[in-house]
């Protein structure tokens, strides 16, 4: 059998209708008829903008500052609109609004300025809990309660005017707490509290601190009391090293052995990224040594204090049997080890006292075992089907 019906119109839908329509009738009227009249528009007058001096003189005009469900445009923007200023302060982030924007982008315009309370209500009002006073360079975290364990409200700093705050607040309460050493503060330092404090730490968001010691990489991020220890005064921030050795000394995993200039290797924006040129250092590394492994000169992870010298890594071989004293490098170069013998040939009686006239011929040809013992016979035997020529520069043969 088929049920007549008209569109939704059947039975159910129109029992529905009606619970929905007596069901939003009893939230408005349990409203007190809050939804087609929330209250009266504040009446305090100001600079005209919009054409009115105060938010009462739109006149009931809902439009002139909401906007419709379907409109692209949102409520904060009629705010601006009307409040150029402020639409200008918004794009600056030097400026309170535009700190407020930058930071937290979530807030609207009536997060701070609610309507609709009165005629003569505050146009600003925020709880204490509410309002981010991070983003104007502040933090509460350490002034939930005061001195007497009450908690903060806006006008125990505030003293009735939200916008304004007195230099000379912080140290009328803190007085409460240690009376000799704020009143020995103020006299020093002045009343201007928030000129090196923010809430948390000394010398806060307002401090440049790039005049001095810029803070960059892995230092941006770190608390005041990080560097400067147990520093109560301006003297002892002044006094803070500005080494990397003197802060990281307590937690040094090398134990000293790389030295104190940790920037040798190390960078502040990763303290893990080492990038050492030891062609900076004292002892550039060229020819055979570019390639050496660390270890093999820094035996036992010894960095600091080794000799430079050649001798210290290349003792005087064997071969040399002493002859030749610690001057490495008067014969052999990082380039080159064969051996460049620079100096006069010593004679030999069985050529007439001559010196030996074998230009660039390498040592070990004629000193097989060491530089004491020679012999010629590697290239002049009689018996050697390829000694015609003698092999020596001066193009003389064996006379035998």
């Amino acid at each position: 059998m088929r049920s007549n019906r008209l569109g939704c119109l059947s039975g159910t839908g129109i029992f529905a209708a009606i619970v929905t329509s007596l069901v939003i009738a009893g939230y408005v009227y349990a409203q007190g008829g809050l939804l087609y009249n929330p209250g009266a528009l504040n009446a305090q007058s100001g600079e005209m903008l919009g054409g009115v001096t105060s938010h009462a003189e739109t006149d009931g005009d809902c439009q002139a500052c909401h906007t419709a469900p379907w409109e692209r445009a949102k409520m904060a923007d009629r705010c601006v609109d009307c409040h150029g200023e402020i639409a200008r302060q918004m794009q600056d982030v030097a400026s309170l609004h535009g700190r407020m924007m930058h930071n937290s982008p979530d807030i609207t315009c009536r997060h701070c300025h609610p309507e609709h309370r009165g005629a003569d209500a505050p146009l600003t009002e925020m709880d204490y809990a509410e309002f981010p006073h991070e983003v104007v360079g502040y933090s509460l975290t350490g002034h939930a309660v005061t001195s007497t364990s009450q908690p903060f409200t806006c006008d125990g700093c505030h003293n009735g005017d939200i916008t304004t705050f007195a230099s000379d607040t912080c140290s009328t309460c803190h007085s409460n707490l240690d009376p000799v050493f704020v009143l020995a503060h103020s006299i020093e330092y002045g009343d201007a509290c928030l000129d090196c404090h923010d809430g948390v730490d000394r010398f806060g968001k307002n401090f440049v601190h790039d005049a001095g010691f810029a803070l960059t990489g892995s230092h941006d991020g770190l608390t005041c009391s990080k560097c400067h220890t147990g520093a109560r005064t301006l003297v002892d921030f002044q006094n803070t090293p500005s080494d990397c050795y003197s802060c990281h000394l307590s937690d040094d995993p090398h134990l000293g052995a790389f030295g104190n200039n940790c920037a040798a290797c190390h960078q502040v924006s990763s303290w893990a990224e080492v990038t050492f040129d030891h062609n900076l250092s004292s002892f550039p590394l060229t020819g055979g040594h570019a390639g050496l492994a660390c270890e093999q000169c820094h035996v036992n992870s010894q960095f600091a204090g080794l000799s430079t010298s050649c001798v210290n890594c290349h003792s005087d071989p064997v071969y040399h049997a002493g002859m030749f004293g610690t001057d490495c490098a008067s014969c052999h170069s990082t380039d080159n080890w064969s051996a460049v013998y620079r100096g006069s040939h010593p004679s030999i009686a069985d050529e007439g006292g001559s010196g030996v006239n074998h230009g660039n011929t390498s040592c070990r040809t004629c000193h097989t075992q060491t530089l004491n013992s020679a012999t010629c016979l590697a290239c002049h035997d009689s018996n050697n089907p390829d000694d015609e020529g003698g092999g020596g520069e001066d193009g003389q043969g064996d006379d035998d």
